[in-house]
C-alpha cells in the first residue's frame, strides 16, 4: 500500500512531570483511528526514545499497517514509558515495565474498535503487567513477562520467538526485582506460538516478506495466523 493511504500520522509529544520516571510519550498513528474497528498498538522494548522512535517502532507500525492493507484497521506506533538502555539492571528489571503498563493502560482505554497489541522484547513486560483488556496480546523475541501464564491475562495470547533471537538465552527466572520469570515460549504458558518464518533475528519481526510479518497482520484484523 502507498505511504498516501498508509499515512495519516499524528504525533504527540507529552511531558509528564514527577512520577518514577518521568515520561515522553510519542505516538505516530497509521489509518483513521477514529474509524477504526481493529486498531493494532506496537509496544516497544529497550533502546527506544524519541530520537529512535521513526527507525524503531515507527518502522514497524509502518509495516504492518502496509501488511494489512485495510482501511478498517489503523496501527500505532506507542512510545509512552522510559524504555531501558542496553541489558543493564533497568532491562532486568521491573521498574520501568510498572511505569510503561500505568501509561499503556490509560492509552489503551481511550481507544475504539477491537485492539491488538503488538509487544516486543522487554515491551512484553510492559504489556503483561499493564491489567488491560485487548483482543489479542502479542509476545515477539519476550525475555519473560512477570506472570505465570496466559490465563492471568484478559486477552487471546500469542507468542513467537526467532531461531536467532538472543532472547532465547536469556534465564526466565526471577529474583524479587530481578529477571521477568515465565518465557511466554514455554507450552506451560499457554500462549499460542507461531512460526516467525525467515524472521530469526530479535528486530526482524516486522521484516516485510516475512512469514512473522504476515502472522501479525492476520491477528491485527482478528484472524488466526
Amino acid at each position: 500500500m502507498s505511504k498516501k493511504i498508509a499515512l495519516v500520522a499524528a504525533l504527540l509529544v507529552l511531558v509528564t512531570p514527577g512520577g518514577d520516571p518521568p515520561a515522553v510519550e510519542r505516538v505516530a498513528v497509521h489509518g483513521d483511528l477514529a474509524h477504526a474497528r481493529h486498531v493494532a498498538v506496537v509496544v516497544p522494548g529497550s533502546d527506544v526514545d524519541g530520537d529512535r522512535f521513526d527507525a524503531t517502532v515507527g518502522r514497524m507500525a509502518r509495516a504492518l499497517h502496509a501488511e494489512v492493507g485495510r482501511d478498517d484497521v489503523a496501527v500505532v506506533a506507542w512510545l509512552g514509558y522510559r524504555t531501558p538502555s542496553g541489558l543493564g539492571v533497568d532491562a532486568a528489571s521491573g521498574r520501568l515495565a510498572r511505569a510503561g503498563a500505568a501509561s499503556l493502560a490509560g492509552y489503551v482505554s481511550g481507544l475504539p474498535g477491537r485492539v491488538h497489541l503488538m509487544c516486543h522484547s522487554y515491551g512484553s513486560v510492559v504489556c503483561a503487567t499493564s491489567g488491560v483488556r485487548v483482543d489479542d496480546m502479542v509476545f515477539l523475541g519476550s525475555p519473560g513477562v512477570r506472570v505465570r501464564g496466559a490465563a492471568e491475562l484478559d486477552a487471546r495470547v500469542w507468542a513467537a520467538r526467532g531461531a536467532d533471537d538472543w532472547t532465547r538465552w536469556v534465564p526466565k527466572v526471577r529474583f524479587a526485582d530481578l529477571g521477568h520469570g515465565t518465557d511466554p515460549m514455554d507450552p506451560a504458558f499457554g500462549a499460542t506460538t507461531f512460526d516467525t518464518g525467515g524472521a530469526r533475528e530479535h528486530d526482524e519481526y516486522f521484516t516485510p516478506g516475512t512469514e512473522s510479518l504476515r502472522a501479525l497482520a492476520r491477528i491485527a484484523v482478528g484472524e488466526r495466523p
